[in-house]
């Protein structure tokens, strides 16, 4: 029990620091401008949350039965000006949070190319179970669960699941989105400044989602290109065979590099996910339809 008591008693003192790697600490432009928004939103939320709480303490001090000043209208019954200020101060509110809402999930569209003099990177990611693959078409290499990206470049991300839907997310640079099978995703993001930041799986997807994250490290634009270099000399090719192992599930994956990758290679993991469905479609509307017309020619 006194363990418990000390567990219970260190996760209280740790909530204040939960942030400190997450999404209020931003590392890029998307990060900055969402905490931007969970501020904004947080102080509207305190303009009507706080006055309702000294206003609920002061009622309950003044009303006291021991308060022999206390008025009492047993036959009150409407106020216009109650009312209006009843239904005034929460529309306003609702109207402030929904435009800050509406204005910041249009300027923060994944979709939406980060402005920029620097040269974008690509990035196509593939969501496995239970580990991240990302793949440099450019470039020629990929990795398994290590994103290495320069600082002050633009990140376009493609992304899609071998099966499961996923969640990809780096709470400090910002945007979660959802990986599916047969789709792609987009996403653009941004490092500010070098560091290592936590990427992770935010949608449940098994026994080893636990363990389905990944390191992303930001670095010069020196030491990106140095490690292009050195993963192009070292790495083990990537082709659909290598592929066929790597999608099989595991847990707890170790980092890993490939080069070069097969030309092309994320367009034929979309259409293995792909081709399967739409058969399985296919073969159902069949099996609908091909008894009924048949019985119907019988007729």
């Amino acid at each position: 029990m006194t363990r418990r008591k000390g567990v219970v008693a260190a996760s209280l003192l740790a909530l204040p620091l939960s942030g400190c790697n997450g999404v209020l600490n931003p590392q890029g432009p998307i990060g900055e401008a969402q905490k931007l928004i969970l501020i904004d939103s947080t102080v509207i939320m305190l303009a009507i949350v706080v006055p309702v709480i000294v206003a609920t303490a002061g009622f309950a001090w003044w009303f006291r039965a021991s308060n022999p000043r206390a008025f009492y209208w047993p036959d009150w019954a409407f106020s216009g000006h109650l009312e209006l200020i009843v239904w005034a101060i929460p529309a306003l509110v609702v109207t402030f949070l929904g435009g800050i809402a509406w204005f910041g999930s249009h300027a923060l569209d994944p979709f939406r190319p980060i402005p920029s003099q620097a040269r974008p990177i690509n990035v196509d990611v593939v969501a496995l179970d239970w580990k991240w693959l990302f793949i440099y078409p450019e470039e020629g290499v990929a990795t398994v669960n290590q994103l290495e990206i320069p600082v002050g470049a633009p990140i376009h991300f493609r992304l899609t699941s071998s099966g499961v839907m996923n969640a990809f997310f780096v709470p400090q640079l910002g945007s979660m989105i959802y990986t599916m099978a047969g789709m792609i995703s987009q996403l653009h993001l941004e490092a500010d400044r070098p560091g290592e930041f936590l990427g992770l799986s935010s949608q449940f997807s098994g026994e080893g989602f636990p363990t389905m994250m990944f390191k992303v490290k930001a670095v010069s634009t020196g030491d990106y290109a140095k490690w292009i270099a050195d993963v192009q000399a070292a790495g083990s090719p990537l082709d659909r065979t290598v592929y066929a192992e790597l999608v099989k599930p595991s847990m707890a994956v170790p980092p890993r590099t490939f080069a070069p990758v097969e030309r092309g290679l994320f367009d034929v993991i979309i259409d293995q996910t792909v081709r399967p469905r739409a058969v399985a479609a296919a073969n159902s509307a069949w099996a609908w339809c091909g008894p009924k017309n048949s019985s119907r020619e019988g007729l």
